[in-house]
Formats: C-alpha cells, sequence, structure tokens
C-alpha cells in the first residue's frame, strides 16, 4: 500500500478544494461508535461514518512535530502546538486533520455527528490564543496526549466556539469519543455553551440527544436476554416461541441514534470473549455490520444545494487496535478490510503521509475459465 506525502502547500490547496465541496454537504450524518476487549488485553474501539455526501476520505499519517494553528471565529491564529505524539486515521473532503484515528500511546479519538444538541464556547478576541475550530480538537486530542487521564487534565485550558466554514455556512455540531489503552473511554460535549465530558464504562456512542440521556434511555431495555424466552403454558396449551432471537424482542431496529445507541449496547456485551487482537478485529466489523446504512434507506427532507435529493449511508466502517497502533477500514465501494500500521512509518518525518481509501472492490469469479 503506498503513501505519498503531502506538503503544507499541498494541504492549503485541499483546504480550498475541501471548502468548495463543503458547499453540497448535507448536515446529515448518523455513525456508531462500540469498544470491545481481546483476551489478550488489546482493546478495539470501531465505528461507522456516514455522511451524505461524498466525503473522499483517505487515511492520513500525522508526524512527531507537525506544525499547527487554531482556527477562531473572527480569522486570528488560534492556539499553536507541534504534534508531541503521532497518528494515523481518516480524514474527510482533503483536511489535513483526523476524524477517526489512533496515535503512538494507544490514544484514539473520534468525532461523531450531535446536531441540535451541540452549545459550543462563547468566544472573546482574547481567547484567540487557546482557541481552534471543532473539526480540530480531535487532531489536537491524538497530538498531545497518551491517557484519558491526561486529557481530563488538559481540555479546560481549551476554547472550542462555533467556527463556521464560510462556503459551508454553518458550524459542524459533532461530539467527540476517546478511549485509551488501558481501556479508560471518555465521550466530551459540548452544551450550552460549557465542556461536559462524561465517563464511558460501555464504550458505545452515537449521536443527539446528550450522552447521559442515552445511558438512561438503557433503563427501558432491562428485559433483554441473549437467551430465548422459554415455552409459555396458558391451560392446556403450550405456547413456544417461533424461532431464535426471542429474548431480545422488541430491540428497537431503525437507523436513528437511540436506537443504534441500545442495539451497540446490545450487540457489545453479549458478543463472545476472543482471545487476539485479530479475532477483535474481526468481532467488531461483524457487529457493525448491523449498523450498515445502505443508499436510500435514510433519507432527508429537501434537496442539497444542487438539486440532488439526499440520503445518508455508510461511507466506510474503521477499527482502531489500541495496542498495535493499527487503523483498519473498509469503505461502500470495497468491502475488503485493509490496514494502515502506524509503526511502520517514519513517525518523525516532515511533512503528512496520506494512503488512498479510494478505489472499487473486484468480484472473483471461482468458476471454471474456458
Amino acid at each position: 500500500m503506498d503513501s505519498t506525502p503531502l506538503t503544507r502547500v499541498g494541504w492549503s490547496r485541499c483546504l480550498v478544494g475541501a471548502l468548495t465541496l463543503f458547499l453540497a454537504l448535507s448536515p446529515a450524518e448518523a455513525c456508531t461508535g462500540i469498544r470491545l476487549k481481546a483476551a489478550d488485553g488489546t482493546f478495539v474501539h470501531a465505528r461507522t461514518l456516514e455522511f451524505a455526501t461524498n466525503l473522499k476520505s483517505d487515511v492520513i499519517v500525522v508526524p512527531r512535530g507537525f506544525a499547527r494553528v487554531g482556527t477562531t471565529p473572527d480569522g486570528k491564529p488560534g492556539m499553536k502546538w507541534n504534534a508531541k505524539y503521532a497518528s494515523v486515521g481518516a480524514n474527510g473532503v482533503g483536511l489535513p486533520y483526523i476524524f477517526d484515528g489512533v496515535n503512538e500511546k494507544g490514544l484514539a479519538a473520534g468525532l461523531f455527528y450531535f446536531p441540535t444538541s451541540a452549545g459550543y464556547n462563547a468566544y472573546a478576541s482574547t481567547d484567540a490564543p487557546n482557541t481552534m475550530a471543532p473539526w480540530q480538537l480531535g487532531s489536537w486530542i491524538l497530538e498531545n496526549f497518551a491517557s484519558v487521564d491526561e486529557l481530563k487534565s488538559n481540555i479546560n485550558k481549551v476554547v472550542v466556539p462555533a467556527v463556521v466554514f464560510e462556503a459551508w455556512g454553518i458550524a459542524p455540531e459533532v461530539h467527540y469519543a476517546v478511549q485509551d489503552a488501558s481501556g479508560q473511554s471518555v465521550v466530551i460535549e459540548y452544551v450550552g455553551g460549557k465542556l461536559q465530558w462524561h465517563d464511558n464504562p460501555l464504550g458505545v456512542i452515537t449521536n443527539s440527544p446528550t450522552f447521559d440521556w442515552h445511558m438512561t434511555n438503557l433503563r427501558n431495555y432491562l428485559n433483554f436476554s441473549v437467551t430465548n424466552a422459554p415455552p409459555v403454558k396458558l391451560g392446556t396449551v403450550t405456547l413456544a416461541p417461533f424461532g431464535q432471537g426471542s429474548g431480545m424482542l422488541g430491540m428497537p431496529g431503525d437507523f436513528t441514534p437511540p436506537s443504534r445507541f441500545v442495539r451497540a449496547v446490545a450487540f457489545t456485551q453479549s458478543a463472545f470473549p476472543v482471545k487476539t487482537n485479530d479475532e477483535v478485529v474481526l468481532q467488531a466489523f461483524h457487529i457493525l455490520n448491523n449498523f450498515d446504512i445502505p443508499q436510500g434507506s435514510t433519507r432527508e427532507q429537501g434537496t442539497d444545494s444542487h438539486g440532488n435529493e439526499m440520503t445518508d449511508y455508510t461511507q466506510w466502517t474503521s477499527a482502531k487496535d489500541l495496542k498495535a497502533k493499527r487503523f483498519y477500514f473498509r469503505t461502500f465501494h470495497d468491502s475488503q478490510i485493509r490496514m494502515v500500521d502506524l509503526t511502520k512509518f517514519n513517525l518523525d518525518a516532515k511533512e503528512i503521509a496520506t494512503v488512498s481509501m479510494q478505489g472499487e472492490e473486484p468480484i472473483s469469479n471461482l468458476s471454471p475459465q474456458k
């Protein structure tokens, strides 16, 4: 798998293209994140990425020392930092920022859509030296911290206001899932102008409403069981379940965030234990098969700026091995699982390396050839 370095000039050109593409973007996005653990101690965090317009994501590898400047609402230079740790993950629309990835210390971070619930920090021009845009926070986390505890001690130093993409017309509404190699997991949200973080003992995340609402909603499903319901005798009649799955009868099956959250908890908590990192990665992809959204099944009211109907669909699914520092992915056009190993790159390179996620899956013909 080839990787291509991009200079800072190259990234600037990509940003222009990204902003142009954002003109056509729909605000719809539905993502599901899960966490699993293997017997060898490997934690894997996996997720789906849904959007209505092709984000044209690629895998990028950000080296140590890479210089960053935060974006502010008034155009002043924001927070400046140099990457302490190298990281690997998927970007979107050519941006030099990771939307979902893992760093060399096994800390993973991902952005998840958070519509109608996100309420970012207030901003004053004097805040500029500590400010960055919502889409930059994930990379800042990956490039500066080795553990969830370390992040908790520093996240209050950052101002994250509603920075608007001028071409997009809105500030992206997101919240963040972060987990480290020890298994600690946290959800970071900006609500009502204030930072909120929630410990995430189950390792599951979707979208709105707020994370604490989803955890409370689980109490509506305490009757679920992985064991099939037993036969019931009514007078002289004995009624038995029709088939498998009766213990989970009533599980919500739609694509809304509350329903996906419930299903993700049910499937991760009922998963059989596996031994190795390879097994747990495959297990994560199997579970996320249940959250794959085909094109056409979820549609926005109206059309985009080009008059096209907007339909959310799963563009890619990823898994991060927090022990081996590997980023696995498959895409809408290629269901073969591919892997990028952070440790195989020059982590002190001068520029970001890019690994393409594009391409279509060939269909193997196993019939006799004449």
